[in-house]
């Protein structure tokens, strides 16, 4: 009763909040709490320009850190808001009033108790950028060193801690007042943003992302992650080296630095075909502020906050369906649907098919450069009700790092599509990873691992006959009379004896 009470007097906070920017559009349509909207809109109600999602993501943006979290998060759910709703979202800037320099030093000398100066030369005090959940101070190590300081919001732990267990509560509410909404997961969804919140705030999972990401890359010249100081490294701070570049969408200075914009473009669509399919770990926060050409013209990643993980099973899925669109092979996008088990199998392929036509014949029918292989998901998604496809957690992130990763790549080099430059090498990993060769050599591996544990198969089928021969192991009576022919003979021949004891020691012992 306590919870309710409390969040339902947040919710109106929120909803005020809303209704000061002609959004409360977004209440109204999770059917949940009306009352509180009827009041919301007695209390304050202001026509504002722009779209509804443009006017969502304002009201996001002033609600607090929480709220743009979660706005970031609706932006991957074109199947729940619609394409344009969630498009504006994806625009949502996660960028907030710094906090000052002498709080950020004070959360610092907490951290490692060590006071500032004598961990850093010199420190400045001014942010050079700040977000919902952290700011980032440039500052030079006692080593002479340049380097980035990322350090925590105060109190942003609690506010979200508040925060998430509002959006439970209204989740939950959902699931209740509209059952038709339950194949959306409302709630899994929640505890998905929870989850992603909760790393994001122990900044050494971010440093760890960064290690992990910067081995996956360690022999390759073209794409770059700064390196961590583990020592100047906290729960509440982190410490790398400090990264120089020009913004990857900044097509007039890469031009200017004398770099080729598509050869930039090629670089980035392999790099982010490399995390995706090669590493199954990507970098799911890919806007521009966040990637940086260098003097050399490679790539330089920061920020590893947000990331991805795809299971092998679903690359191979997810290439094989990049491949068939692109090829226009329809029936064999909709097969690979029913094969990773995303649409129910007693749906039709052949319903299904002309679906997946009448959504990326409009979309592949553009010029090369305007096709959007995270728009033609963002469509797929938005049939889920149709074909009572349930929502997939681990491709809703990946299609928001991919609808970002394109607009980025557009202003970059605007006559280029990321996704025809990286089909090469989409192709090739298919053949070699899932080709004959592949399967012949997984068999071989197989053969292998058996030859491999052969001494340890003969020493199960050595304890299994001395456990025979001193009347430890014995067998079921009937068993016994059935492997003798029904009484027929008085018992069967050693030999059988001893298969069947190993076959049940194999069963409790390998």
């Amino acid at each position: 009763m306590i919870r309710s009470i409390r969040n339902i007097a947040r919710l109106l906070s929120i909803a005020r909040t809303l209704a000061r920017h002609d959004a409360l559009f977004m209440l109204e349509v999770i059917g949940v709490a009306p009352a509180v909207v009827v009041a919301a809109r007695l209390l304050s109600r202001r026509r504002q320009p722009g779209r509804p999602g443009q006017r969502l993501a304002r009201a996001l943006q002033e609600a607090g850190p929480s709220f743009i979290k979660l706005g970031q998060a609706l932006s991957t759910r074109s199947d729940l808001l619609g394409e344009e709703l969630a498009a504006d979202l994806s625009d949502l800037q996660d960028r907030l009033p710094p906090f000052s320099g002498g709080r950020a030093r004070a959360a610092i000398e907490a951290e490692f108790d060590t006071p500032v100066d004598e961990l850093f030369d010199s420190f400045d005090d001014t942010a050079i950028a700040a977000a919902s959940i952290a700011q980032v101070h440039f500052a030079v190590d006692s080593d002479g060193r340049e380097v980035a300081v990322k350090v925590l919001r105060p109190g942003i732990e609690e506010a979200f801690t508040r925060d998430l267990d509002l959006f439970l509560w209204v989740a939950e509410l959902i699931e209740v007042a509209r059952p038709e909404w339950r194949r959306l997961r409302p709630v899994e969804s929640v505890q998905t943003l929870a989850d992603t919140v909760e790393t994001e705030m122990d900044l050494r999972f971010e440093a760890a992302a960064a290690a992990e990401m910067a081995e996956n890359f360690a022999d390759d010249p073209d794409y770059s992650v700064p390196q961590v100081d583990w020592s100047r490294t906290g729960r509440r701070v982190m410490t790398t080296e400090r990264v120089g570049g020009i913004p990857l969408d900044d097509h007039d200075a890469i031009v200017a630095a004398g770099h080729d914009p598509l050869a930039v473009m090629t670089k980035a669509a392999e790099t982010f075909f490399h995390q995706v399919f090669r590493d199954g770990f990507f970098h799911a926060d890919l806007h521009a502020g966040n990637m940086f050409v260098r003097d050399d013209g490679g790539i330089a990643a920061v920020d590893f906050g947000i990331m991805g993980r795809v299971d092998e099973a679903t690359r191979r899925y997810l290439g094989e369906l990049l491949v068939a669109f692109l090829s226009r092979d329809y029936r064999r996008a909709a097969e690979v649907h029913f094969e990773a088990g995303w649409v129910p199998s007693h749906r039709s392929v052949d319903t299904f098919t002309q679906a997946c036509r009448s959504i990326a014949e409009p979309i592949l029918d553009k010029p090369q450069n305007e096709i959007s292989i995270a728009r033609l998901l963002g469509q797929l998604f938005k049939i889920t009700e149709t074909f009572e496809m349930e929502t997939q957690p681990q491709l809703l992130l990946l299609q928001k790092t991919m609808l970002v990763a394109e607009g980025t790549g557009r202003k970059l080099c605007p006559d280029a599509n990321m996704w025809l430059l990286a089909r090469p090498l989409i192709e090739d990993w298919m053949t070699e990873t899932f080709g004959p060769e592949a399967r012949l050599r997984d068999a071989m591996g197989g053969v292998t691992n058996t030859i491999t544990r052969l001494p340890e198969l003969i020493d199960v089928a050595e304890r299994g006959a001395s456990m025979l021969a001193d009347g430890r192991l014995r067998l079921h009576p009937e068993t016994v009379r059935a492997l003798g022919g029904g009484g027929a003979r008085r018992g069967p021949p050693v030999a059988l004896w001893i298969i069947v004891a190993l076959l049940v020691l194999l069963l409790f012992l390998v």
